[in-house]
């Protein structure tokens, strides 16, 4: 059965995100047009929110299952995805996780987002001008790569500002208090990370370092006090997976994180899926969750959880296999992180014309004021602030200061358009 009940050769009314995707709010829409499939998902609805209460009784459990294999005549709702990042993001997640309630609700190796390849071959032109561009560059320097990665991101103003933002969120302490508000932490690292172009942000997240000055600033990037360690030591890894799966935005971030940054010994770039680009777009997810990675010191690139396997008895084997998914992960090995600074740098500039915020930015702005107002919008904040004793140097001052700098520097857009024609001729 279809449940679109579309006639043959007739356009579907469910749209796609990209071609063979459907997303999850558009087919909900079409679901609740047939009083069956309502039915059926209403019923799913009634069992997420009871088994967030309680556990089910085995009666009650297999009648959620009963539901769900109805549903699965329903094509759109059990292919849809979700757009990263999007303002409907939670909502379309909700949706997603509840038609797979109870069967496949633990599949966490399956990522509910559209295929992110599609998206990159959508700006495959930008990045071969880029690439092009990138030709004329000098060769790396010792300059400290994350302050001119810090730098170039404050001429930006965007990036700019919202590296202030999460400057601030993330070191502001709670009145009364020594730590700071996690929950504002992480939700601002998350709008710097889905707002700004990679060009900028993958350029602050994985600058490549030769000295432990810079290693140290690459460390303290996402402000570890805040965003990712703990005042009472590291928690179990289990219990931080455990806290991540009862959050849908966690759940989702660290499926398409397992899905995408799959490891492989037989890949000469060390991922399953042959594309580092999407694990550390996956990667770069993760960042602003309770599962949020960052680097173990400022000698090295290695990555991990902020967690330990202490205490795990007979679960000692699953607690390791969550440290691995980082600390061993061919997938994240260092030539991987080290993105090609050089090239990101000169791709810069082609992004300084996309400085305006657009309406939806302005409008998310203020349902999050309210959100805030309210303690709406699905916070989740389940292991205790940290203590802001050792946030990064100078972060703030930083951000505004470079920030300030962006408003009285500009590229004539003359010299922008010549780069651009000589590079194209060069193509």
């Amino acid at each position: 059965m279809n449940f679109t009940h579309n006639p043959p050769g007739a356009v579907p009314s469910v749209v796609p995100v990209f071609p063979g995707t459907v997303d999850c709010i558009e087919a909900v829409q079409e679901c609740i047009k047939d009083p069956e499939c309502k039915r059926q998902l209403r019923h799913l609805e009634y069992c997420v929110d009871e088994e967030a209460v309680a556990p089910l009784s085995l009666e009650g459990r297999q009648a959620c299952v009963d539901a769900q294999n109805n549903l699965m005549h329903y094509q759109s709702l059990q292919e849809c995805k979700c757009q990263r990042g999007s303002r409907m993001e939670q909502q379309c997640l909700s949706i997603y996780w509840t038609v797979r309630f109870p069967q496949g609700y633990d599949d966490i190796e399956t990522s509910p987002y559209e295929d992110i390849e599609l998206e990159l071959v959508k700006n495959s032109e930008t990045s071969k001008l880029a690439s092009i561009v990138s030709v004329s560059s000098l060769p790396l320097t010792d300059q400290n790569q994350c302050l001119k990665a810090a730098q170039d991101c404050g001429l930006y103003e965007k990036c700019g500002s919202l590296r202030s933002e999460y400057a601030l969120a993330c070191t502001k302490i709670i009145p009364g208090t020594n730590h700071c508000n996690r929950h504002k932490c992480h939700r601002a690292l998350r709008r710097f990370l889905e707002r700004v172009p990679e060009e900028y942000s993958f350029g602050v997240l994985f600058c490549p370092c030769s000295d432990t000055l810079c290693g140290e600033r690459r460390r303290k990037t996402i402000v570890p006090s805040c965003s990712y360690e703990e005042r009472d030591g590291q928690p179990n890894c289990l219990n931080l997976e455990s806290y991540c799966l009862k959050d849908n935005l966690c759940r989702s971030r660290l499926a398409d994180f397992q899905q995408n940054c799959q490891p492989s010994s037989l890949s000469p770039s060390g991922c399953l899926r042959e594309s580092v680009a999407v694990c550390l777009k996956a990667y770069a997810g993760l960042i602003g969750t309770i599962m949020t990675p960052n680097y173990v010191s400022n000698s090295s690139t290695e990555v991990s959880q902020w967690c330990n396997c202490e205490g795990s008895g007979n679960q000692w084997q699953d607690c390791l296999r969550i440290l691995h998914m980082f600390n061993s992960n061919t997938c994240l090995r260092e030539d991987n992180l080290g993105l090609q600074t050089k090239r990101i740098q000169f791709k810069t500039f082609l992004c300084f014309q996309k400085v305006v915020e657009s309406e939806e930015d302005e409008e998310e702005e203020e349902e999050e004021e309210e959100e805030d107002q309210t303690g709406g919008g699905g916070g989740f904040n389940v292991i205790p602030p940290f203590s802001d004793k050792a946030t990064v140097t100078n972060l703030g001052s930083e951000a505004g200061r470079v920030h300030s700098s962006a408003s009285t520097f500009s590229i004539p857009h003359f010299l922008l358009a010549a780069l651009l024609l000589i590079a194209l001729r060069w193509g």
